[in-house]
C-alpha cells in the first residue's frame, strides 16, 4: 500500500475514531494484505482494476479520484485512464462513465499540483 500511496499511508489500519478504527483494519488487511499480495498482476494492471470497479459503483469519487491518483503514480496516464473510461461506458453507462471523467481529471489536477 505504501508502495503505490505512499508515506501518508502508514498506520492507516491504526487510524480513525476508536469506534470505528475496525474498518481501517478491515480495509488494510482485506484489500493489502489479501489482494495486493496476490502474485500475477502488476500494481498498473491491480489499480486499472480497481479504478474500473470503483467507476462502476457510483456514488465512491473520492475513492475513484485517488485511485486514478494511484494509476498516475504508477505508469497509466490520464489518456490511458480515459480510454479505461470509454471501455467501461457501455457496461456502466454515462452518468458513471463522466463521473469517472471528472475524477480523473481532478486526480490529473492534483499530481500537477505536487
Amino acid at each position: 500500500m505504501i508502495d503505490i500511496m505512499g508515506e501518508s499511508m502508514r498506520g492507516f489500519a491504526q487510524s480513525g475514531p476508536e469506534e470505528s478504527r475496525h474498518i481501517s483494519k478491515w480495509l488494510t488487511d482485506n484489500c493489502f494484505g489479501d489482494y495486493y499480495t496476490r502474485k500475477g498482476l502488476d500494481y498498473k494492471q491491480r489499480e486499472m482494476i480497481t479504478f474500473c470497479f470503483l467507476a462502476a459503483q457510483g456514488g465512491c469519487e473520492p475513492q475513484l479520484t485517488s485511485h486514478a491518483m494511484n494509476n498516475m503514480m504508477v505508469g497509466n496516464d490520464k489518456a490511458f485512464l480515459i480510454k479505461v473510461v470509454s471501455q467501461c461506458l457501455p457496461f456502466i453507462g454515462y452518468p458513471r462513465s463522466l463521473n469517472a471523467l471528472n475524477c480523473v481529471n481532478a486526480a490529473a489536477a492534483k499530481m500537477e499540483e505536487k
